[in-house]
């Protein structure tokens, strides 16, 4: 399980984070508020995100807050030729379909996905099947037993870290049950899903105790609610925040990393890597001449 993660025609060794950016095929992203909603600006937006150091694609057609009911039909339209034209343009690119439900994982798969992101917590049953029976990789995340596109109320837990590790980890073993890749899973804690803002920052306090269940952890902290608490902030001005968490994330073993602005998180994990001992400097000329 700590060994190399295997996603599409990538391995990712531990030590080697791996950028996962997102482009949200939605009109309504609590980020972008719908900048790649457009096939062009999205197709767009992933040029860029490569450029700039993406390993991942996540494509996602539903936003994940309340808001206008999204069928799957209509996820599938939105997602589905974009992950073909991806794959097209990128074919070495790991690519990730953020969907809760089988439907859409199935044509998503065919489309050429290689990972399917259950930011959902197990929604639809029939989702890990989907990757068992196709190959692709699995996110297995924690919402508090929150349904697609709810907001938490008055969220408890006796230990959220706890109950976060007790979820996953029997969402991975279920997985595996069913004929998932053992290297093709990753637990989500999914912070701020189910969860308030000092939930939030005692999982990521506490991170160390779910890398150490041996599955490797994907952070989607980019811009969330409880860095903008934490910091009393707007959406737009959450950068520093989010490149903080990322690094203190990154040091204690978190291995793929959610991001909305690709290339300062690239180049905090790749610092954060250097520090490690994991990666040498790019170069090295000082006191040497």
């Amino acid at each position: 399980m700590a060994g190399e993660l295997r996603l599409g025609r990538r391995g990712f060794a531990p030590g080697e984070p791996a950028l996962m950016a997102i482009v949200n095929r939605t009109p309504d992203s609590f980020f972008d508020r719908g900048a790649t909603f457009a096939a062009d600006s999205a197709l767009r937006a992933v040029e860029t995100a490569v450029a700039d150091g993406a390993d991942i694609i996540d494509i996602g057609g539903v936003k994940a807050g309340p808001g206008d009911p999204v069928d799957a039909a209509e996820e599938i339209r939105r997602t589905v030729p974009t992950i073909a034209a991806v794959r097209a343009a990128f074919p070495e690119v790991v690519i990730s379909i953020d969907t809760w439900r089988a439907a859409v994982a199935v044509e998503a798969v065919a489309a050429g996905a290689d990972l399917i992101n259950d930011t959902w917590s197990g929604a639809d049953p029939e989702l890990a099947a989907v990757a068992a029976r196709t190959g692709a990789g699995l996110v297995c995340a924690h919402t508090g037993g929150l349904r697609p596109r709810t907001r938490p109320h008055r969220a408890a837990f006796d230990d959220v870290v706890v109950d976060v590790v007790e979820t996953v980890t029997g969402l991975a073993e279920r997985a595996v049950r069913l004929g998932v890749r053992p290297d093709g899973i990753l637990v989500d804690p999914t912070h701020d899903f189910g969860k308030n803002t000092r939930h939030s920052l005692e999982l990521t306090r506490r991170l160390g105790e779910l890398v150490a269940t041996g599955w490797p952890v994907l952070v989607a902290v980019s811009n969330k609610d409880f860095i903008g608490e934490t910091l009393d902030l707007p959406v737009g001005e959450r950068l520093p925040g989010t490149l903080a968490t990322t690094a203190v994330s990154a040091w204690l073993g978190a291995r793929v990393f959610r991001a909305h602005q690709v290339r300062q998180t690239r180049q905090a994990l790749d610092m954060v890597a250097s520090i490690r001992g994991d990666r040498p400097p790019a170069v090295s000329r000082r006191a040497l001449a």
